[in-house]
């Protein structure tokens, strides 16, 4: 089984408008209303590529009892905490650029991390379990150390995470960790610019404990450091860019997907980078046709 967790969720309400102008009225041309939060975006699209995967998280209110039922409509199993409040709604504006709104959501006190603690000590060896997403209010930088703490031998943690919450979770020895090429750039306060650099940089995130290191390039397509030492360079396909929101989720699924399937660190990375390419090439999160028609053509 395939665990997600997201601290945060929320309702993304889109809006489609081809003019944003501030302090005056603006009409939309579409919207939608879809589940929001890293974590979720990895279930979705692991499901709709077949994997059997879990949500852990909190929720809460009208809000969080719509996320779930979106989630369920997606195959995906619920088990998540109720938390007080509702579920918080993250507003996403997209024109030309996207402007988002991102609410801060609710507060979580010890009783709520110590009933998710409780369920990932549950997990079983050769279970995943994916730490992504922003931290919310009640909980240290430290949060995903302590989870990933949690899970036994042979759960295979993945983490999505930015700043100290990363630095951190590395003294956990998580199996992937997925920065971007800005977050690694803010990681190490180093401007880097050559794939020379990504490597270097990215080794010393397994020195700090990392076993596996995937960096995303946004459309230079990505790099993996592997646990064998191995370097590994993926280009991505050509297409015309929708959407960035959930590329990278999209990659973290895509690698455990294939992953899983064959073992082979180099294929993961290409299926990974296709899958992100995908979501970036649509209007939400990638279809597995357009996943796999990029993989055939790469």
């Amino acid at each position: 089984m395939i665990y997600t967790l997201t601290l945060n969720p929320s309702l993304d309400y889109v809006a489609f408008s081809d003019t944003f102008n501030i302090g005056k009225t603006n009409r939309t041309t579409n919207e939608y209303i879809v589940p929001g939060g890293k974590g979720l975006n990895v279930s979705i699209l692991l499901s709709r590529l077949g994997c059997d995967t879990t949500a852990l998280g909190f929720t809460g209110g009208f809000t969080g009892k719509e996320l779930e039922r979106l989630l369920e409509n997606e195959n995906i199993k619920c088990d998540f905490e109720k938390a007080n409040g509702n579920t918080r709604i993250n507003i996403k504006l997209s024109g030309k650029e996207i402007t988002e709104f991102n609410a801060s959501g609710i507060s979580l006190d010890e009783n709520h991390l110590t009933a998710i603690k409780q369920k990932i000590a549950l997990l079983k060896s050769g279970d995943w379990l994916c730490l992504s997403g922003s931290i919310p209010k009640g909980a240290d930088n430290d949060i995903y150390l302590q989870l990933a703490l949690c899970a036994k031998d042979g759960v295979k943690v993945v983490v999505d995470a930015v700043g100290e919450p990363l630095k951190q979770a590395l003294k956990a020895h998580p199996f992937l960790i997925k920065p971007n090429i800005d977050e690694l750039c803010d990681l190490f306060g180093e401007k880097i610019e050559t794939k020379e650099q990504v490597v270097f940089f990215a080794k010393q995130l397994q020195k700090m404990g990392a076993q596996n290191v995937l960096v995303s390039l946004g459309g230079d397509g990505a790099v993996l450091v592997d646990l064998n030492g191995k370097t590994h360079f993926q280009n991505a396909p050509k297409g015309a860019v929708v959407n960035t929101v959930a590329a990278g989720d999209s990659m973290i699924a895509g690698f455990i997907h294939r992953y899983i399937k064959t073992n082979d660190f180099a294929d993961s990375l290409k299926y990974s980078v296709c899958s992100g390419s995908a979501t970036a090439f649509s209007k939400w999160l990638a279809t597995p046709k357009l996943i796999n028609e990029l993989y055939e053509n790469l």
